[in-house]
């Protein structure tokens, strides 16, 4: 194997996966949106954060659900990781990676993975700003349990709480049952949120319309698709997204990525 030690090398290993996810949404009518540190990226430097070393992109439910079912890549080397599939997959949320590749990172010791997009589902969340708030905390405690039952790293601060949550007699996929059935609303709201276990708390929640459709937006040349309202969305989950964070925190990710 080749240790890809130069973080342009990794870029162009994820702008074609990114490629392969744009023209396949692009074809089949897919909405995809960049999202997170990657849109704030397109807006603020058209293109990558500069100490930034991963790509972001949110999905309706709906167009996730059919991603997820009938991504075919053009270029070959590309495929999606279904956490309902994937044994000892330690996300909630897909990625799809480069076959091509390995990435060796803390979080995913024991499961094979290359480098990878991360795909996000936006789903409807409850108007009720008091249930809101008990979904919100419900779903940050499963995800803790779902954590500690598949990592074999001690995440949290406390011992004693990791091994009563790794101990607990329910299965994983129990889990997610119960996960599913407590983030995914089939009837619409008027809000909506990333409620996977990588998503922004509960005042990363924004208005439906905001992902009612999509526009360009550039990034590393070339154009790409995002949210209507990416602007709001930015505002409400980053604050003041347009000023550069301190030194200390401009950190990029902790992982070894290889060709095979």
């Amino acid at each position: 194997m080749k240790r890809i030690t130069d973080i342009h090398e990794l870029r162009r290993v994820q702008l074609g996966i990114l490629d392969d996810i744009h023209d396949f949404c692009t074809e089949h009518g897919i909405r995809y949106f960049l999202s997170c540190g990657t849109l704030i990226g397109a807006v603020r430097h058209k293109g990558y954060i500069p100490w930034d070393d991963d790509l972001d992109l949110y999905m309706p439910r709906e167009d996730y659900e059919r991603f997820i079912r009938e991504f075919e890549s053009a270029s070959g080397h590309c495929r999606v990781l279904d956490p309902k599939r994937e044994k000892r997959y330690f996300y909630t949320f897909a990625k799809v990676v480069d076959t091509r590749t390995l990435l060796v990172e803390t979080e995913t010791e024991g499961y094979r993975i290359g480098v990878y997009v991360d795909v996000f589902p936006v789903d409807y969340v409850t108007d009720d700003i008091r249930e809101r708030r008990r979904v919100f905390r419900r779903k940050r405690l499963l995800y803790k349990i779902r954590r500690c039952k598949i990592s074999q790293k001690n995440y949290l601060k406390s011992a004693l709480a990791y091994w009563c949550y790794r101990l607990l007699p329910v299965s994983v996929s129990t889990l997610d049952r119960m996960i599913e059935r407590m983030v995914v609303l089939h009837e619409p709201t008027f809000t909506v949120a990333n409620m996977t276990e990588a998503g922004p708390g509960i005042d990363g929640c924004l208005p439906a319309k905001d992902i009612e459709d999509s526009v360009d937006i550039l990034f590393e040349g070339k154009m790409y698709k995002t949210m209507i309202g990416y602007a709001d969305y930015l505002k409400r989950t980053y604050g003041d997204y347009m000023t550069l964070p301190p030194v200390e925190k401009r950190v990029t990710h902790s992982f070894e990525a290889y060709w095979l």
